[in-house]
């Protein structure tokens, strides 16, 4: 086969329909909000998010303001167990959850950042596709390590086959090269290992093998021990140094021949020297991070009445911030459930973002949240984080769709949005960053520190239009969406790009899809006409030119020819 290469993909029924999704704004909603009355340390954290609403909405909303920007992502997706998809042969349900899978996971690598690095938890059911989706989407090369968690303890004795014990935790880097995982903290029963009994001045050290397991003739050698003893390698085994080196750590006090000074050659090792922490393997027991039982107890601190039906334990979490993060790394979690990614980035002084759909938003998270930011949490990992209480986060829903039919059909701008929520939707579908300037009317957004974005619903004249090209001025330009226009030409406004709503974004996206969730009622599968387009790719504003070539039909299409819009 040489050199060649095949890349293997992934083939599912309706993998080639993507949806067009509208990027929504965020809403905050102070009432459901939560922050500390006061500062605890310096270090608390309050810019902290908790989205309400469709996750993949969420993250089209997230993408233009966070795109490779956040540290960790961890997401406990569905399994796809069978239960939410009874409507559907087996087929279609397995095709259903990978185009879902695959529709977040794009947006998913559009924030991650650099050196940041993707977890997900899935079960048997799904993990082998859910591996392939993932090397299409991150690359072969990026792929980590996939983790083993013993979920439970005692074996399920009505399985009708094998009674399943562990989880997946699929680990996947932005750019591999670049990322590397943070060593584990060292336990009390590691230093435990460490003695002194020779009392050497250097400290606590434990021995380890002098011997290789690889043989090698130049470091076959007999070693007199102390005692006069003659000392080869094991069988088929060599010592780690050569004769010479052996004969500078024992004058260097490094060779430990036990007590009596006849036993087999180790070389010391001293704590002071081994590196701060240990390398995490692959294989994660419950005594490390918890298992069902565990998070099952931690969810009924907070909701004693709903237990959640499959929450994970603080400890796996712990394990995974520690790992892929720093105090002040941004983590998100798009599969909220029960709040414990959220939970323990608080306590660990990290930033986090959780988006939740189901009730389980109100009922579980934002009393645990609670409870965290008061310090009335003890439980979990309160004391590993040494966490005492602070910090906050803002509450958010997703807003409704920009565009709604009336009742002749025609589509026109969303009832409920106000000004403000107007001119930030079209800041965020034009690629504009909006940032409303507090003295100039028409600064509602920019691209660059010399292109703005003017949004409103007037019709705007010959006159209001001159004014607003004069006060822009030379070295500048603008970008002006408004209801309509009365002029036939711009010529005379060269730094002014004029553009029609709702006209203007008709053709950008779909509008009035409020669900995409993994509720399969929810998910009417997408005709083979439509075309569809990629969501993976954050909007850019275009340049001027192309702002104004785009433009030119909208000026001379109303009935009479006078170019305005009613």
């Amino acid at each position: 086969m040489g050199n060649h290469k095949t890349k293997l993909e992934l083939t599912w029924i309706g993998k080639e329909n993507r949806p067009r999704l509208e990027p929504r704004i965020l809403v905050v909603d102070s009432a459901k909000s939560c922050h500390a009355p006061f500062r605890i340390g310096e270090n608390d954290i309050f810019d902290n998010r908790l989205i309400f609403g469709d996750n993949l909405l969420a993250l089209k909303a997230l993408e233009q303001e966070f795109a490779g920007k956040v540290k960790c992502i961890y997401i406990d997706p569905p399994y796809n167990t069978g239960s939410a998809f009874t409507h559907y042969d087996d087929g279609v349900e397995h095709s259903i959850w990978l185009t879902l899978m695959r529709d977040r996971l794009e947006l998913l690598q559009q924030l991650l950042a650099k050196d940041g690095s993707l977890w997900i938890t899935i079960d048997d059911t799904e993990s082998h596709y859910l591996k392939i989706l993932c090397d299409e989407i991150f690359g072969r090369n990026n792929f980590v390590a996939n983790a083993i968690w013993q979920k439970k303890f005692s074996p399920q004795n009505d399985a009708k086959w094998l009674s399943d014990s562990h989880d997946h935790i699929l680990i996947y880097a932005k750019e591999k090269e670049l990322w590397r995982p943070r060593l584990l903290s060292r336990t009390p029963e590691m230093d435990a290992r460490y003695k002194n009994p020779d009392k050497d001045p250097r400290g606590l050290w434990q021995s380890g093998d002098l011997s290789a397991k690889t043989y090698n003739a130049n470091t076959d050698y007999i070693i007199t021990a102390p005692s006069g003893r003659k000392i080869r390698p094991p069988e088929s085994r060599s010592w780690i140094v050569n004769e010479q080196k052996f004969k500078e750590l024992c004058a260097d006090n490094r060779i430990w021949f036990g007590k009596t000074g006849n036993n087999v050659p180790r070389i010391k090792q001293f704590i002071s020297e081994v590196q701060s922490g240990v390398v995490a393997k692959t294989i994660w027991l419950r005594d490390e991070v918890g298992d069902n039982q565990d998070a099952k107890k931690e969810v009924k601190q907070f909701n004693p009445t709903d237990s959640f039906a499959t929450p994970k334990p603080e400890r796996l979490l712990y394990r995974v911030l520690e790992l892929a993060s720093n105090p002040g790394d941004l983590v998100l979690d798009s599969f909220a459930g029960s709040g414990t990614t959220g939970s323990v980035a608080h306590k660990m002084g990290r930033r986090w973002i959780m988006v939740e759909l189901g009730d389980h938003c109100h009922t579980h998270i934002i009393p645990r949240m609670k409870k965290i930011i008061d310090g009335e949490d003890k439980g979990g990992v309160t004391e590993a984080a040494g966490w005492k209480g602070g910090g906050g986060f803002r509450y958010y829903r997703i807003a409704p769709s920009l565009l709604e039919k009336d009742q002749f059909g025609n589509w026109v701008i969303s009832k409920e949005f106000n000004p403000a929520m107007l001119a930030e939707a079209i800041c965020k579908l034009e690629g504009f960053t909006y940032a409303p300037s507090e003295t100039v009317y028409w600064q509602h957004g920019h691209s660059t520190e010399s292109d703005f974005i003017y949004v409103t619903t007037q019709t705007l004249t010959r006159e209001q239009m001159q004014k607003l090209s004069d006060e822009v001025g030379e070295g500048r330009s603008l970008l002006v969406m408004c209801g309509a226009f009365r002029v036939k030409s711009l010529d005379g406004f060269p730094n002014l790009t004029v553009k029609k709503i709702p006209k203007a974004v008709l053709n950008s996206c779909e509008w009035g899809k409020d669900d995409y969730s993994l509720e399969v009622n929810n998910l009417p599968m997408k005709s083979p006409e439509e075309q569809p387009e990629s969501v993976t790719a954050v909007q850019k504003p275009r340049s001027k030119e192309e702002r104004r070539a785009s433009a030119q039909g909208a000026l001379f299409d109303m009935p009479d020819g006078k170019g305005g819009a009613k």
